[in-house]
């Protein structure tokens, strides 16, 4: 997927397994890049607004359907996903924000496409359209085993997806590398499997590199 042409602003896409870290790390590289003088918005998926929050729980809460459907799950990612970006990403890009997500389009092609055995052409013309053509500048995948990634999580916290098979997992895990294979100039791998201040430590130096060779630097942000 080719990065549509936007104004201003530069778009980081978090991507990755289960349990490895995305939350935190969004975190602390919007931290650094703030203190740096950029202008940084963070946000999530599903959410990041009141419909993706709504829709949220019925995909990842406690007291989600049972038999969701797979193409109704990839039907709600997508919506969601319309939402964040007319209502949040594509502003804050236009006035030079940047603007880090923790998952995006990939995450979609990932657990519905690889995981549940969707149409992956039919998945990408469906993100193609819900986003206008957006698609990240830069994606960190944030990579680790799966059953790695998976001990992480305290039994009480998993939801619908992290209870699903290994085999699910396993399928969603070859997808996204195989997503990064295709995709080299967008994707980064980091290993997210050591000491996380060294995961830290790459997800920044992946990220100042890419703001590099895009041109961008903290003055400008401040003056936008």
């Amino acid at each position: 997927m080719e990065t549509a042409a936007k104004p201003g602003g530069f778009f980081i896409s978090f991507e990755g397994p289960e349990g490895g870290g995305k939350s935190t790390q969004i975190h602390r590289l919007a931290a650094a890049l703030a203190e740096q003088g950029h202008a940084v918005w963070t946000t999530r998926e599903p959410g990041g607004t009141p419909v993706g929050e709504a829709i949220r729980p019925i995909l990842l809460g406690q007291r989600q359907p049972a038999n969701l459907s797979a193409w109704t799950e990839a039907l709600l990612f997508t919506a969601a996903r319309a939402q964040l970006v007319e209502e949040v990403i594509r502003p804050r890009l236009q006035r030079g924000e940047l603007v880090l997500c923790d998952r995006f389009s990939d995450s979609t092609l990932a657990y519905q496409g690889y995981g549940r055995g969707l149409d992956l052409a039919a998945l990408r013309r469906l993100q193609a359209e819900a986003t206008g053509g957006l698609a990240p500048d830069l994606t960190l995948l944030l990579d680790l085993p799966v059953e790695a990634g998976l001990a992480r999580i305290p039994r009480r916290a998993k939801d619908r997806l992290d209870r699903e098979t290994i085999a699910f997992h396993q399928r969603v895990h070859a997808g996204y590398r195989a997503m990064a294979a295709a995709e080299p100039r967008r994707w980064r791998d980091v290993d997210a499997s050591s000491d996380p201040d060294q995961v830290a430590g790459r997800v920044l130096e992946y990220t100042l590199a890419a703001l590099q060779r895009a041109g961008i630097r903290p003055a400008e942000r401040r003056s936008a």
